[in-house]
């Protein structure tokens, strides 16, 4: 009986796994191409157990998301996983004090559970209809190790993702790494003149331009160069709601706001405040597929576009069931590095050529997530695995 069914266990995994040719910038936040160097990188997976066998499990889960997840296992246990609704609204305000990243991925794994139990994919339970997902290539930070290191190697890069199939491109920059403003603009002015009109151009510079009027002149040269959107121009976080209504009374360019501010609430407080033009969501930050489903509805209501933030199977899903949305974010990507992401996976990828010839993705259509575990690659790197908790 699909009343009767329980939570019944909370199980994490945990994996590390050596990229080639991966490392970090000056601040050691950025990932960047970094030639003959192994980076460790550390995934998480999370398993959810029900009364009926159904496991629902996700791989994306943060060392601050599976702090949360700690903190309301107990709760989870004995809940109806089908009560989504619920759950959200209670870990929500359980959580008000941290992020809400433990919302966010238990939600995708209840998420899962359903689907896995109604044997449909996620996105036909959301009432989506199976199509193509454009996509844009987004890369690596820039760096200084001969990768991604001026202009005309992001122009020489963005000229393989055009012949490869991809519509749009966005680009990382540098940052502060020189602490100069120009290198950014002149890579701004530079892609307008090579693939104005025939590719949508993006940039995110991350929150890392030092003020405001540095910011500006990006801004300005976006819009000399016809860009699609810019995001998180400068050091404020990405926050204030204030100053992104003024750049975009000085600024054309469409802005991509709210990729670092939480839930439904926050991201309709930036709307009516003109703080943005198109609305960033993302089920690992904003409450799951449940959450994200609410910030795209409250923004088509306000005749606003949300775009996802970052690749995944949940993403695709959510774009498959999303009518005021553009493009399928495809990274991190960069000429000299397979991939950052782990392969544990067995039937997915979101790899630069994970697309098809016209630069589209599609969403898995198998129940739930659709997307199988790799347990032989995730055994092999498995550092951990523990119940958090389980009823007896």
């Amino acid at each position: 009986m699909k009343s009767d069914l329980e939570i019944t266990k909370i199980e994490i995994v945990e994996f590390k796994h050596p990229v080639k040719n991966l490392g970090k910038d000056y601040n050691s936040f950025n990932l960047v191409y970094t030639p003959n160097n192994d980076l460790e990188m550390t995934g998480l997976i999370l398993r959810i157990h029900t009364s009926e066998g159904i496991i629902g499990e996700y791989e994306g889960l943060t060392g601050p998301a599976l702090a949360e997840v700690k903190m309301i296992a107990d709760y989870l246990l004995g809940k109806n996983p089908l009560e989504r609704e619920q759950i959200y609204n209670d870990t929500k305000r359980g959580l008000r004090h941290g992020a809400m990243l433990g919302t966010s991925i238990v939600d995708i794994c209840l998420w899962d559970i359903a689907g896995k139990l109604y044997e449909e994919p996620i996105w036909r339970l959301l009432g989506g209809q199976s199509r193509k997902l454009p996509c844009y290539a987004s890369t690596l930070h820039g760096d200084e190790n001969g990768g991604l290191t001026t202009p005309d190697d992001f122009i020489e890069f963005a000229e393989q993702c055009f012949s490869m199939g991809y519509p749009a491109f966005k680009i990382h920059g540098w940052g502060l790494a020189r602490n100069d403003i120009s290198r950014e603009i002149s890579n701004v002015l530079k892609m307008g003149e090579k693939f104005k009109g025939r590719m949508d151009l993006m940039i995110d510079p991350a929150c890392e331009i030092k003020n405001f009027m540095d910011a500006l002149a990006l801004g300005k040269a976006c819009d000399e160069a016809e860009f699609f959107w810019w995001e998180d121009p400068y050091q404020d976080g990405g926050v204030s709601q204030f100053s992104h209504r003024k750049l975009r009374q000085m600024v054309k360019t469409p802005l991509l706001q709210t990729e670092h501010i939480r839930m439904l609430e926050q991201h309709v407080d930036f709307i009516v405040a003109d703080g943005t033009d198109l609305v960033r969501a993302g089920a690992h930050e904003d409450g799951g597929i449940t959450g994200v489903m609410k910030i795209a509805h409250a923004a088509e209501g306000f005749g606003l576009d949300v775009e996802l933030h970052g690749p995944g199977p949940a993403h695709r899903h959510l774009m498959t069931s999303i009518r005021n949305t553009n493009y399928f974010e495809m990274g991190l990507v960069h000429p000299n590095v397979d991939s950052y992401k782990s392969p544990c996976y067995l039937d997915y990828s979101d790899n630069l050529d994970s697309i098809d010839k016209n630069g589209n993705v599609e969403a898995p259509d198998k129940p739930g997530l659709g997307v199988t575990l790799d347990w032989d690659w995730i055994n092999k790197f498995e550092i951990d695995r523990g119940i958090i908790s389980e009823k007896l």
